[in-house]
């Protein structure tokens, strides 16, 4: 059977060089051309090269939730980016190296090939940077207003056939949180931590540059018992997952019980560990010692090689969450992540300072909750419950 091919567009833009940022990154069916799913997102401060890369990685991880078996064709007016990603131009920049890197990681050697185009050529993924960099600069979530995937899995920006009808009402907020009278609507966010995989019980770095593993025996079955206590409760109307291998497959585990379809959030994904992907604290410590001294100090810090600090995942954590709740208002919805983003998701909605996320344990495949209120409070419910998997 040939495989399926894949177009993805991507762009990337800095107001300023550095200066506000975003992406924007469209997947097109290769035979008709159809816009079959779309990205964008907000990132805060960076450079033009950064965000270009971001828009790749985003049009990637796009077209593998649609098909990991197709062919694609990456299109791209960034030459920089074409030449260094087809081999040609070396990578000097320590900020470009662990983004190219990533973006290698997502489909296997062969399968991906890339063609510059004039920007005339790549006007969809530019307006979607640029809609994005003005949504952020607004201080609002970017919206999409495409036409809706036909693949069950589809990406940040695809949009949802229209939901059912809430089965469970949330519970209304305490007495005080709003004026009376007033129209509250909670939204809740039901947090899953993936379950274990190979790495996990020994305790490695493992973040959104490394091997991407899959779930271990234990893992899946893991997934499983949380997917069991997830259907027993008869709650969640939507799943929001993680681009992640690991994610994708506790997700998909919780949506085949459920009846639903996995979305995949690229805002979700794990911390870029750099150069500590796959080394154990110890085996760090003795390798980077002052890097990690300057990361446990600091949420401004940066594991080695890595292109993010725990300050930047919060902006990025923040804004996935904000594009959950504007399009799930009023619902439960299953959000599928890693250690990271769970742990700053708790520290946002708890107020916390920012250093909070070091003093948290979240074991794998865990529950957590937030409830989300319209008139802008919050309210955790429940942390790293692992009742299901006794």
């Amino acid at each position: 059977m040939t495989a399926r091919r894949l177009i993805v567009e991507a762009d990337g833009g800095s107001r300023g060089n550095p200066g506000p940022a975003g992406y924007g990154a469209v997947v097109r069916d290769g035979d008709t051309g159809r816009i079959i799913a779309e990205a964008a997102e907000y990132l805060g401060r960076a450079t033009n090269n950064v965000a270009e890369y971001r828009g790749l990685i985003a049009g990637l991880r796009a077209a593998h939730a649609i098909d990991p078996a197709a062919g694609v064709e990456v299109r791209m007016d960034s030459k920089l980016v074409v030449e260094q990603m087809s081999g040609r131009w070396k990578i000097k920049h320590p900020d470009m190296q662990p983004l190219a890197a990533e973006a290698r990681t997502v489909f296997p050697p062969g399968q991906v090939g890339y063609s510059w185009i004039p920007r005339e050529r790549n006007k969809d993924a530019d307006r979607l940077a640029n809609e994005a960099m003005d949504a952020g600069q607004a201080g609002r979530p970017w919206q999409p207003r495409g036409e809706p995937s036909a693949h069950p899995v589809a990406s940040a920006a695809a949009v949802d056939e229209p939901a059912p009808a809430l089965v469970l009402q949330a519970p209304a907020p305490q007495a005080g949180w709003a004026a009376a009278g007033d129209q509250v609507v909670a939204t809740t966010l039901v947090l899953l931590r993936h379950g274990e995989t190979a790495l996990t019980p020994q305790k490695r770095f493992s973040g959104s540059t490394g091997s991407d593993p899959q779930l271990s025996e234990k893992g899946r079955w893991q997934a499983e018992r949380a997917a069991e206590a997830l259907a027993a409760r008869g709650t969640v109307e939507a799943v929001v997952s993680s681009p992640m291998l690991r994610t994708r497959q506790t997700a998909e585990a919780a949506a085949v019980r459920l009846g639903l379809p996995v979305r995949i959030e690229e805002g979700l994904r794990e911390l870029d560990f750099g150069a500590w992907e796959g080394l154990t604290f110890a085996e760090v410590q003795e390798r980077h010692p002052e890097d990690l001294d300057a990361w446990l100090a600091s949420t401004r810090a940066r594991p080695t090689g890595s292109s993010e600090s725990f300050a930047a995942l919060s902006q990025r954590v923040g804004a996935a969450r904000d594009r959950i709740l504007a399009r799930y208002a009023g619902q439960t919805v299953l959000v599928v992540s890693h250690v990271s983003p769970i742990k700053t998701l708790a520290r946002l909605a708890l107020g916390a300072p920012p250093d909070a996320v070091y003093r948290m344990e979240l074991s794998a495949a865990s529950l957590c909750a937030v409830q989300y209120y319209s008139d802008g409070n919050a309210s955790l419910r429940l942390f790293n419950d692992t009742g299901h998997l006794r």
